[in-house]
């Protein structure tokens, strides 16, 4: 079950706490469930609390739901893979099925009773979905996602990078009056400026992962932003300045 309110997230950091010191007693690696942005941010705070070495991932990359693993490889002098798959659903006769959303995949795979942790991110190509999910549940998955609204589909697992999914990026150009945060995302969003400070104090603001809570935190090449609701994109430059000092930068919008 996804953690949300501080309560379920101060619970959640006791079991990261527990995972890294497990990790580190018994010489092997730990893994979590697919993890939200809210819970990235608590493992980052209970990684640093135990001096915890965690890495993420979530099958591709920029992946927003991640699977963490404590444990060093130095140290212990291995490595092992995250427990990740990647399964592709795809109509059976796709000319004569419905169009879908994010939400049909979603709600047909979590219809099906399992927890929400087990899957991670959902790729939309067409009328198929690419989804990352734990590798227990795969054959659970692919043997009983039979049907995304009224279309018959097929689930089977992707094997090779060749053929994981690539997620579709649109190279945009924004006129900011800096490179704060929040006016940035006002910007990306065409949200007036007060909107863009309540994302900030609703704690719905990410940036690389970490809930930033700093509205006018300057914006780096390479960050990667997230607002709950809205989509994320990648800060990649501050071009140019116009006549009238307005800054003209260059981003990457996830569609």
């Amino acid at each position: 079950m996804a953690a949300e309110t501080e309560k379920e997230l101060q619970q959640l950091k006791k079991r990261f706490l527990d995972l890294a010191d497990r990790s580190w007693r018994q010489n092997l690696f730990a893994f979590t469930g697919f993890l939200s942005l809210a819970e990235q941010d608590m493992l980052w705070k209970a990684a640093k609390e135990a001096g915890a070495v965690v890495r993420l991932y979530g099958g591709a990359e920029h992946a927003e739901r991640q699977m963490a693993r404590f444990g060093d490889p130095e140290a212990f002098g291995y490595e092992e893979p995250f427990p990740v798959v990647c399964l592709r659903i795809e109509p059976l006769l796709e000319k004569f099925s419905d169009t879908f959303t994010h939400r049909d995949f979603l709600g047909a795979i979590m219809n099906l009773g399992i927890d929400r942790s087990t899957v991670g991110d959902i790729f939309i190509d067409g009328k198929k979905a690419y989804v990352f999910c734990s590798e227990t549940m795969a054959p659970y998955l692919m043997e009983n996602l039979s049907q995304v609204r009224h279309t018959h589909v097929r689930c089977s697992r992707v094997e090779g990078a060749e053929n994981m999914p690539v997620r579709k990026l649109m190279p945009k150009e924004e006129n900011v009056s800096s490179l704060r945060c929040d006016g940035v995302t006002a910007a990306v969003w065409n949200l007036s400026r007060s909107r863009s400070l309540e994302l900030f104090r609703q704690k719905k603001v990410f940036v690389n992962g970490r809930l930033q809570e700093n509205n006018s935190y300057s914006l780096k090449p390479g960050d990667v932003v997230s607002a709950r609701g809205y989509g994320k994109f990648i800060f990649r430059e501050e071009k140019h300045a116009t006549r009238k000092g307005k800054l003209v930068i260059g981003i990457d919008l996830f569609v």
